[in-house]
């Protein structure tokens, strides 16, 4: 057998004669190289010989075979000088190689890499077919061998069955019988004559074939029976003809499927060698002059799906994506239709070789088109809804709550094998060197611009097996193996490079709301991917911790926050943590507050100043029920406002609920004794009060009223102030609001309504 390795630069002399005959080479420095992968016969008188062109996966990044042999020294295999356990993998190698090109082109029937010669059979007309390959009928014989041992013990058993046995018919019809004791006793008993058995013919043929198959292409096989097998010359004579003859004259001898399936392998071998030793200018081959397609093919079939929507694998772009399928999302495992897609791409290096930059960018642009195609159905872009029973439509990456976006998880390929072990068993390990993460912001797994690019080698070895033998059931299970093999590695990949939260909102608090407060804290850091909607991931990137320190502390005044394991259903440790913390008031959970100044004085009807009515209930904390009247619209939105703020002489101690707030007008009268009619007031029905955790003086002024406050500027106020030494009648910390006077011709001019019961609090006010 010769050897070639794809695309490895030869000298011309060391294969000029091995490759005569196969299409043109390119010539560079007198070094030639083969594009191709596959079988091929060649007919030349120097050869005459089975040539092999293997792929370029053999070749490692030293440019040699297994890490020890130049592929120039490897082209006469029989005669190299090698290690025997690497002949005979390269020999089997060779083998499942054919069969991989054979299903590929079989399964692909409008292909056009696949090329395909054989020496036509003798016919008549449109009739001639075409027959297997003699590679082909090579591998048929070995293959018979391994499989039929059986049927070759029980013809030798029965050949052998016939030795000394008495012929009692002849014996008793040719001899005399001595008659003792009433029972016939014969003395010369005629024995079984052994007769020309035509089984035991065909099995030293087919023996005889594997032994001129090993000794000639060094295809090895088990002989295990002691027969005298056809050698040398007289073999010679077989292939040059009389086996096809001596075939013929014993083929109605056997009537077993087995038998007669042997004879037809048996037969096909000499019938092929001899037209190839007849037509000495024909060869026969088969070539795939692309093994990347094949490769790609084979990956294809064993891991994604079939039945694509277009756009997904098929881009609108012109794109087209190698691998792709559904699976289980990966944040969180065992939960039903939570599947997500998977974009994979094959690549067909030399072992060792990394990726390339054009590779990684166009796995970016792929990720994007899907997401783009998701979203068209989501959001409406095109006039169907999603058809939830798809498993490709049911999907929903984007998430308007937290408007963040899934992972999907994007990886390449490669073929690998252990040059140490030569294993045909199922392994696939991360890539030595892994793909950088694609990103736009710091920060933001589950944002659209984050990519996280993962590489995997898988056996070749294993790989190309299992598609040769064309089994559906293993493909089927090594699919659901992989797919779940590539998903826990992928995962693994977040956990290293991410840590990972769960909250779930205080009572006071709306989370979509609270989202969209802070919009620029929390986009890309937060996913909704649970059971429980309520429920919500944060991914933070390890390489920032001091503002992921920042960002939990911020997300815990309104959140209960929980690490979780990533996969895991948090909702144990988030009830848990309910338990420990109980009911929280949250700081954007409480709402707004609304701040106001309450002046101490007033000027009434008789012009005298008098201490104000609303200054009094405030500073015994008895506004409750009263409606006040807010005479200078506040800055920001005032339905954010949850609570009242009174502000009384430079301090304050609590807050009321607002109950309601609705707008009013008033009459207003200047110092100069001009009027504003209409003038616009808020008016406010004050509820119950809190009183704070202490009294606020530090930092207490004026104009801090008619403000929007958050829970949290408050609690600033309140860490100022440490203790409160407040002098009453000390003038200088009271404050007052500008003195203006109002119209008395409407009872409700004033700060508080005059229906207001001092007595009975629950009153409903006349507004």
């Amino acid at each position: 057998m010769k050897l070639l390795i794809e695309e490895y630069q030869y000298n011309v002399a060391d294969v000029e004669n091995v490759l005569d005959g196969l299409f043109t080479l390119q010539d560079v420095e007198q070094k030639v190289s083969v594009s191709y992968v596959g079988y091929y016969y060649n007919p030349h008188p120097e050869v005459r010989d089975v040539v092999f062109i293997l792929p370029k996966v053999l070749i490692d990044e030293q440019g040699l075979v297994f890490g020890e042999y130049e592929p120039k020294d490897l082209i006469h295999l029989d005669d190299a000088k090698m290690d025997e356990k690497h002949r005979k993998f390269l020999y089997e190698f060779a083998v499942w190689i054919h069969r991989a090109i054979v299903v590929y082109n079989d399964s692909h029937e409008k292909n056009e890499i696949v090329l395909h010669r054989q020496i036509q059979d003798e016919g008549k007309g449109s009739h001639k077919k075409k027959s297997n390959t003699l590679l082909d009928v090579i591998l048929s014989l070995i293959r018979f061998n391994k499989e039929n041992q059986q049927f070759f013990t029980f013809i030798l058993k029965n050949l052998h069955s016939g030795f000394n046995k008495i012929n009692w018919g002849k014996t008793i019809a040719r001899t005399t019988a001595i008659v003792q004791d009433s029972s016939p006793t014969y003395l010369n008993p005629i024995n079984k004559k052994r007769q020309v058995n035509f089984d035991e013919e065909l099995i030293v043929i087919f023996f005889s074939i594997l032994q001129y198959i090993s000794d000639t292409y060094g295809f090895r096989s088990n002989i295990n029976f002691g027969f005298k097998l056809i050698t040398g010359a007289k073999f010679k004579r077989y292939l040059d003809g009389f086996g096809r003859t001596r075939l013929r004259q014993i083929k109605y001898k056997y009537f077993s499927d087995t038998a007669v399936k042997l004879w037809d392998l048996c037969y096909a071998f000499f019938d092929k060698t001899y037209k190839i030793r007849v037509n000495t200018s024909q060869s026969e081959y088969l070539l795939v002059k692309s093994f990347h397609i094949v490769f790609e093919a084979m990956i294809d079939e064993l891991i994604g799906d079939t039945d694509i929507p277009r756009g997904l694998k098929e881009q609108d772009d012109g794109k087209l994506v190698d691998h792709f399928y559904t699976y289980d999302g990966l944040l969180i495992d065992d939960k039903a239709d939570d599947d997500i897609y998977y974009i994979g791409d094959s690549k067909y290096y030399k072992i060792g070789n990394s990726l390339g930059k054009e590779s990684i960018y166009k796995q970016r642009t792929y990720a994007r088109n899907v997401i783009q195609w998701n979203l068209d159905i989501w959001l409406n872009g095109k006039p169907h809804k999603p058809n939830m029973a798809d498993p490709f439509e049911r999907i929903q990456l984007f998430d308007e709550v937290t408007e963040g976006y899934n992972v999907i998880p994007n990886f390449f390929i490669s073929a690998s094998i252990d040059k140490k072990t030569l294993s045909y068993e199922d392994y696939t390990e991360p890539h030595p060197n892994q793909p950088p993460v694609s990103r736009q912001f710091k920060n933001r797994l589950y944002d659209r611009d984050t990519l996280l690019l993962s590489h995997y080698d898988v056996n070749f070895l294993f790989v190309l097996a299992l598609y040769a033998r064309n089994n559906a059931g293993a493909k089927a299970a090594w699919r659901h193996s992989v797919r779940d093999k590539f998903r826990r590695a992928v995962q693994d990949m977040l956990k290293e490079k991410f840590e990972f939260y769960a909250l779930a909102a205080h009572p006071d608090v709306d989370a979509s709301t609270y989202f969209k407060a802070h919009f620029q804290e929390t986009l890309g850091k937060t996913f909704r991917p649970y059971e429980n909607q309520n429920h919500f991931s944060l991914a933070l990137d390890k390489s920032y911790p001091e503002d992921n320190k920042r960002l939990r502390a911020l997300l815990g005044e309104n959140f209960y926050v929980v690490p979780v394991e990533l996969g895991k259903d948090p909702t144990v440790q988030l009830e848990k943590e309910r338990k420990d913390k109980g009911i929280v008031n949250s700081p954007d959970g409480m709402g707004k507050f609304l701040t106001c100044l309450v002046r101490k004085e007033e000027t009434g009807e008789d012009g005298q100043k008098n201490v104000a009515k609303l200054y009094q209930l405030f500073y015994n904390h008895e506004a409750e029920g009263a409606t006040y009247v807010m005479l200078n619209m506040p800055g920001g939105d005032i339905s954010e406002a949850k609570y009242l703020l009174p502000l009384i002489d430079n301090t304050t101690d609590g807050y009321y609920d607002i109950e309601r707030i609705s707008f009013g007008t008033r009459t207003k009268v200047m110092k100069d004794g001009q009027s504003i009619p209409n003038y616009p007031t808020l008016r406010i029905k004050i509820g119950s009060y809190h009183p704070l955790e202490r009294r606020c003086t530090e930092g207490i002024v004026p104009r801090m009223a008619n403000q929007i406050w958050s829970y949290s500027q408050l609690q600033n106020v309140i860490a100022k102030s440490q203790s409160y030494f407040y002098e009453k009648n000390d003038e200088k910390l009271i404050a007052q609001e500008p003195e203006v006077q109002y119209a008395y011709h409407q009872a409700e001019n004033d700060y508080i309504d005059e229906s207001f019961d001092h007595v009975n609090k629950n009153t409903k006010n006349a507004e």
